[in-house]
């Protein structure tokens, strides 16, 4: 396979411009690819108060999109390298799919924003009745708070429906030490933001960093897409 001579020099440059959006789209997906796996790792224990995977499931589904894009823009590179149409039509078509699912993943997330927070309201809310009975639902607050430095939901006045006030929610000083704050709690000696404001900032600027990534990736995919199928057309 290969070019005709009068398409000999604009084959060439398509396929060596698919060749570097390729190589940028690996490089994009594996950036991706570890931001949502530090994702994962770094606030995991938040999914117990949420009651819902929703914001674990959001998180593998592009962590699975980003493998799925490294090995795409590699079969694209090898199409574009051995000017084979076979690989050059299945690298198309992937990528339309993996842009269109992005693209619907993208709306569905900014449409339903507020009623996920409102959610997530709720069922932080539900799960501080079970705090102290049950061990996870009491591990997955004590670890939010103290890794956020947040207490309750909106505020810490919220614990006092169910009881004191958690030790997690005192003021650390140093060396492990904590200031006393579960017998009189004061703005003075424990966290005064709720923890679902610092959650859903913590979301917001990870959705931001993560997102703006995605977006660029899906600009590259377009690019991908334009060059495949010049080269498909040119290759005789």
């Amino acid at each position: 396979m290969g070019f005709s001579s009068r398409m000999d020099c604009c084959g060439q440059f398509v396929k060596y411009s698919l060749f570097i959006a390729n190589f940028v789209i690996f490089v994009g997906g594996a950036i991706v690819f570890c931001l949502t796996l530090w994702t994962l790792v770094d606030r995991s224990f938040v999914n117990e108060l949420l009651g819902t995977n929703l914001f674990s499931g959001a998180v593998y589904v592009l962590l699975v999109t980003s493998v799925i894009i490294c090995l795409v823009s590699f079969l694209g590179c090898v199409g574009a390298g051995k000017e084979v149409k076979c690989l050059l039509l299945t690298y198309f078509i992937i990528v339309a799919l993996v842009f269109v699912t992005m693209l619907i993943g993208g709306v569905l997330g900014y449409v339903f924003r507020e009623r996920v927070q409102q959610t997530m309201r709720q069922e932080m809310r539900s799960t501080m009745a079970l705090y102290g009975s049950r061990r996870e639902i009491t591990q997955a607050w004590d670890l939010t708070q103290e890794r956020l430095q947040c207490c309750g939901v909106d505020t810490w006045h919220d614990w006092t429906r169910y009881g004191p006030v958690p030790e997690s929610c005192c003021q650390e000083l140093f060396g492990g030490q904590r200031k006393e704050c579960t017998i009189f709690p004061t703005v003075t000696n424990l966290y005064n933001q709720g923890c679902l404001y610092v959650t859903t900032n913590f979301i917001r600027d990870h959705a931001a960093v993560i997102g703006a990534s995605s977006i660029s990736v899906a600009i590259l995919m377009i690019f991908g897409m334009i060059f495949s199928c010049l080269l498909f057309n040119m290759i005789e």
